[in-house]
């Protein structure tokens, strides 16, 4: 797709992979072990889903396959953020935490969004 040759250098699958890790090394290292099979597989499940479908979108090798996969990677990034709150309002994590979280989100959406533009861009051309 484009000159990309791999998923991996897209700058919205890197920043994916940021909110992975920091939920994984940050965010969940707090939770209870009652929340093992809810709470917590449910944030780690959705921070992953978000650099997978990235990652499947680009091997669609179609545009409007691609920015359908970037919308679901969207809704999981959302997703992702609602467990954080869910988080929070549970006192599992500090306010502070979620800041750093929603940061990563806003930035991974931002990118997403303008790599989605430029999917559109590119199909329109065709």
């Amino acid at each position: 797709m484009g000159s990309f040759q791999s998923f991996e250098e897209l700058a919205c699958w890197k920043e994916a992979r940021n909110l992975r890790n920091f939920v994984r090394n940050l965010i969940i290292k707090n939770f209870p072990n009652s929340e093992r099979f809810e709470l917590t597989s449910q944030i780690k499940r959705s921070a992953r889903s978000v650099g997978n479908n990235i990652a499947e979108g680009f091997g669609r090798y179609n545009f409007q396959e691609n920015i359908q996969f970037c919308r679901i990677a969207r809704g999981s990034l959302n997703e992702t953020l609602d467990h954080a709150i869910i988080a929070l309002d549970e006192s599992y994590i500090s306010k502070e935490d979620l800041k750093e979280l929603r940061v990563i989100h806003d930035k991974t959406l931002l990118i997403l969004n303008g790599y989605i533009k430029y999917l559109k861009g590119q199909k329109n051309k065709k």
